[in-house]
């Protein structure tokens, strides 16, 4: 093939780094559990009652997971509950925090950002992929332009064929 009609990648030429969000995100297994499910009549939190079903959990089943703590009922819950629960799974959990599946991966997203090294950016031209078949908080795009605008040349949004240009330094 002649040179004049060499294919060229100009996206790869550009020193322009892609950069999927989806790729900080934890791998692991997601599980919620329900405080309804340890109330006396769904209503209720007596605390004998409550103290027997958490030791009666089978913390196996949290190994290496996720957890998401959150009550589906319409009763106050005292603090301590929501202590001796996660005392007993915490061992085994790679993470519990209280709230919804969506707080879970609030919280995961901004431990991954906030311990991620992104050294390897800094002075460079930067797209963040804006298509993914994961789903991605949005509070995770405010803080990752957060630790990027500072030490990038330039920080685009989309895809290289069509992108929306954030900053330039």
């Amino acid at each position: 093939m002649s040179e004049e009609f060499e294919i060229r990648n100009k996206v790869a030429e550009s020193g322009l780094i892609n950069f999927d969000l989806t790729t900080l995100l934890p791998k692991g297994e997601r599980k919620g559990i329900d405080l309804k499910d340890f109330l006396f009549q769904e209503m209720i939190l007596k605390e004998k009652d409550f103290r027997e079903k958490v030791d009666a959990i089978d913390t196996e089943q949290y190994k290496d997971a996720y957890i998401y703590i959150y009550n589906s009922v319409d009763t106050i819950i005292p603090l301590w509950a929501y202590f001796v629960l996660t005392a007993k799974i915490t061992d085994v959990a790679k993470k519990v925090v209280f709230g919804n599946r969506e707080d879970l991966e609030v919280i995961l997203m901004h431990n991954a950002i906030q311990t991620h090294d992104f050294e390897e950016m800094r002075g460079k031209r930067v797209l963040v992929k804006g298509c993914s078949d994961k789903e991605i908080p949005e509070n995770a795009y405010i803080e990752l332009v957060e630790q990027l605008k500072p030490i990038v040349k330039s920080l685009m949004f989309g895809e290289a064929c069509s992108n929306v240009p954030i900053i330039k330094n």
